[in-house]
């Protein structure tokens, strides 16, 4: 008997525009891979997944393509999110138990539509799971750091991902405020882009943008100004260009997606109960999503709302881990509910 036959499978998955995270109750985080699919032109037929499939972004040659399939937090591409979620569940668990008793809960932005919701349910069924629920990111978020979601009092957490940008209020198990924008580490990198081109005349690709984003990128101002050389092509003569960036422009270049997120976290903030925002001020904004480990922005966040921000241990990870792990959790709050009401009855 192999461990996958002893019980039903609970698998998180945090779907994500840059990463597919994928959590397996018992095993922890057990993939953690872009969500890129090549595939051949016409045919379909899958090349490369993951991070294979990353390398050659930008890079394939004539009849091979290499995609995104989700952009902005959902999913842009149904047939290539299939075959990704099919690709990462065959390489963790026996093809066999996947149709015998496999749960999935995956990780979605509250700002999409109910069309939106169908297709990311759609998508991982057809990839082989037999029961597929989702989940508010946040929500998700808030379970896999460890917060006590069920205790009466104001959680606050921002998940700020690829696509997306989610911001939460969280009491007794539920969300009493929440915001979402399509703004996230995406928009990042190509706000360092779009800076590149407007003031070099050099065109340079994400994979360039992200290195610079993730090397010398800041919120804010530092007191060592660090430096990075980088290539391109030149906008003008077409020809390739080296250009020596240093992090006061790459934190120019961030200013505008940023003010978006501290924004949002301010309105939020603005829409709580003054009970809960109380609880905020004492517990803290928690921040979790791979975007949020840019330097600074920890820093700047508690400085624009004079709340303490906090950033979880592993935030690219706490998605998928909260939504693998609210299966169980939602049963025992259940389980208390049922109590309850058989008391009041």
């Amino acid at each position: 008997m192999s461990f996958w036959d002893n019980f039903t499978t609970d698998i998180g998955i945090d779907l994500g525009t840059c990463n597919t995270l994928i959590y397996v109750r018992g095993q922890g985080i057990v993939i953690d891979e872009p969500s890129v699919v090549a595939e051949e032109k016409g045919t379909g037929r899958v090349v490369a997944v993951g991070a294979e499939a990353k390398r050659m972004l930008g890079k394939v040659p004539e009849g091979i393509v290499a995609i995104r399939p989700l952009s902005d937090g959902v999913i842009s591409n149904a047939d290539s999110t299939e075959k990704m979620i099919k690709y990462f569940i065959s390489k963790i668990m026996p093809r066999h138990h996947l149709f015998k008793s496999t749960r999935m809960k995956i990780g979605i932005p509250s700002c999409i539509t109910q069309v939106e919701r169908d297709a990311v349910i759609a998508a991982a069924l057809k990839a082989g799971a037999k029961e597929v629920q989702v989940i508010e990111e946040s929500l998700a978020a808030a379970i896999g750091a460890q917060i006590p979601i069920y205790e009466p009092a104001g959680h606050m957490v921002c998940d700020i991902g690829g696509g997306t940008t989610e911001v939460s209020v969280i009491s007794l198990g539920g969300m009493v405020v929440t915001s979402s924008i399509r703004t996230g580490g995406n928009e990042f990198d190509e706000a360092i882009m779009r800076h590149i081109r407007s003031v070099h005349n050099l065109i340079i690709g994400q994979g360039t943008a992200e290195k610079l984003k993730i090397q010398i990128g800041n919120a804010t101002a530092d007191k060592t100004i660090e430096k990075m050389d980088i290539k391109g092509t030149d906008a003008i003569t077409g020809l390739p260009r080296r250009l020596e960036v240093d992090s006061v422009e790459v934190r120019e270049a961030l200013k505008e997606p940023i003010t978006k997120i501290v924004e949002e976290i301010k309105k939020t903030l603005g829409m709580t109960p003054p009970e809960l925002a109380a609880d905020i001020v004492e517990r803290g904004i928690v921040m979790t999503g791979g975007g949020s480990s840019l330097k600074g922005l920890q820093k700047l966040i508690s400085n624009e709302t004079g709340v303490p921000v906090i950033l979880v241990e592993r935030p690219l990870e706490c998605v998928a881990v909260g939504a693998g792990q609210a299966f169980e959790l939602f049963k025992d709050m259940n389980s208390n509910r049922q109590i309850y009401a058989n008391l009041n009855n």
